[in-house]
């Protein structure tokens, strides 16, 4: 969990050479996490609700009291130091969250007990009857596939539907009757009446 931190603070220690004398308190930083890790972990499991948030939560700020290092001047503090630093990252995330749900003293849900209620029907239930429908219109002659749809996919009045076609209203009105006789007796869609 802070290894990455750790690792990259004693490559950085180590690589500049020319830099060294700028990093000697970067080996005390990795001693601290070694041995105030397992607590300050408990500290942020406590913040949040979920263990790998809290490791999360820890990194984030492990890392910000690794780039104020040298600014720390009591390091008999840091165990404060870091606890304010998961608050203050925790309070941060928690501001910028997206709120999906929130309490209510009504459900938005219509109730299914009553005798006005509306069944709630199985969504897989309601796909496959959708799906079963339009088989059926695709079963359909072109032109009475292509009333039907302006109809009642489309929502266009016969008038609209028979200014789309070309034709006069009462043969939208025939062949919609016809069309919707023949889904009536379609076998796919008798169970679902």
């Amino acid at each position: 969990m802070t290894t990455p931190v750790c690792t990259s603070a004693s490559k950085a220690a180590t690589g500049h050479a020319g830099h060294a004398a700028s990093f000697t308190g970067y080996p005390s930083f990795s001693s601290y996490v070694r041995a105030r890790g397992p607590v300050l972990l408990r500290t942020a499991r406590s913040l949040t609700a979920n263990p790998c948030d809290a490791e999360d939560l820890l990194q984030t700020a492990l890392t910000k009291t690794y780039v104020a290092w040298e600014r720390i001047e009591d390091h008999r503090a840091l165990d404060g130091y870091v606890r304010r630093a998961l608050v203050n990252t925790r309070t941060s995330q928690w501001r910028k969250r997206k709120v999906d749900e929130f309490a209510c003293e009504e459900l938005p849900e219509p109730s299914s007990t009553g005798s006005t209620a509306v069944p709630v029907q199985d969504p897989a239930e309601q796909q496959a009857l959708h799906d079963a429908m339009w088989r059926a219109v695709m079963k359909l002659p072109d032109r009475q596939r292509a009333m039907v749809v302006l109809r009642y996919y489309e929502d266009l009045s016969e008038v609209q539907t028979a200014e789309v076609l070309g034709v006069s209203v009462g043969t939208v009105k025939s062949a919609v009757s016809r069309a919707l006789g023949k889904l009536r007796e379609d076998p796919e869609l008798i169970p679902a009446r």
